[in-house]
């Protein structure tokens, strides 16, 4: 068995377990959930209905069924295989498939899609080249025109929330976990991988695309999940609303849980406001 089937096989039995419907429906996720969704549909704006998304990394269906019936055409692709039942279940109208992030152009047609979302995968890849990997399969599907934005898990916010808040950072330091420079060690084991803002970077200026905005969609949220539950509404309102006016903050980066990067083919791309 290759490391990437390893790897796969550890996902497929993670994924079977992990409720991340569930996840979303909590106050922190549906800060994360919403502040994306919003962005989103800022550039499905601009493309127009006839925009043809693809949701790679897609779970149960969570951003492709709500756009999906928005009347977008919308595919998915899943890497386990469990949620993709209970995505093809919930919706007739979200054309799901199984398969790899890494061999996306064996799945789809070339240069078909005018927004590809990638919220998951790069979680769970633990090299540069694999990062890069994904991209150059995004590449080959996208139009030219095309907009694709790709979420990471953030370095920092692992060292400060898993290291410090829960007292793991002397065990972590000690088992070469994390290393001196506070980098979170790749660890196939723990399923995920943490990135910093300059890996972020160099992945963008390696593949040739042009950025027209990154942002976090959650800020402190998950700093703050107890103090969240405990809101009441009308402050948990002013909450998102505050998280969406930092979100582009580039002090507010780093620590975050999650950025996304919004990335084009095009080089005279500009932020749309």
């Amino acid at each position: 068995m290759t490391q990437n089937e390893q790897l796969t096989k550890k996902l497929t039995e993670y994924y079977n377990k992990f409720n991340e419907d569930k996840r979303l429906k909590s106050r922190h996720g549906q800060v994360e959930y919403r502040i994306t969704m919003k962005y989103v549909r800022k550039y499905l704006e601009c493309i127009g209905k006839q925009a043809r998304i693809l949701d790679v990394g897609a779970g149960t269906g969570a951003y492709s069924i709500p756009l999906a019936a928005e009347g977008y055409e919308v595919h998915a692709l899943e890497l386990v295989k469990h949620n993709v039942q209970r995505l093809r279940a919930a919706s007739d109208e979200v054309h799901a498939l199984q398969g790899n992030a890494l061999k996306l152009s064996k799945k789809f047609e070339k240069e078909y899609f005018d927004l590809v979302l990638v919220f998951g995968p790069m979680y769970h890849l633990f090299t540069h080249d694999d990062r890069m990997r994904v991209i150059e399969e995004v590449k080959k599907v996208l139009k030219p025109d095309g907009i694709v934005m790709i979420a990471y898990c953030m370095n920092d916010y692992a060292v400060i929330k898993h290291g410090f808040m829960e007292g793991t950072i002397r065990d972590a330091v000690a088992s070469n976990k994390i290393n001196d420079s506070f980098n979170v060690v790749p660890d196939e084991d723990n399923l995920y991988d943490y990135v910093t803002l300059e890996e972020i970077d160099r992945l963008m200026l390696q593949s040739g695309l042009n950025r027209k905005e990154i942002f976090t969609p959650d800020g402190p949220t998950n700093y703050m999940r107890q103090f969240l539950r405990d809101m009441d509404d009308e402050s948990f309102e002013l909450f998102v609303r505050y998280v969406e006016s930092i979100s582009k903050r580039r002090d507010m980066l780093g620590v975050s849980a999650h950025l996304v990067d919004v990335l084009s083919n095009k080089t005279s791309d500009k932020d749309i406001d």
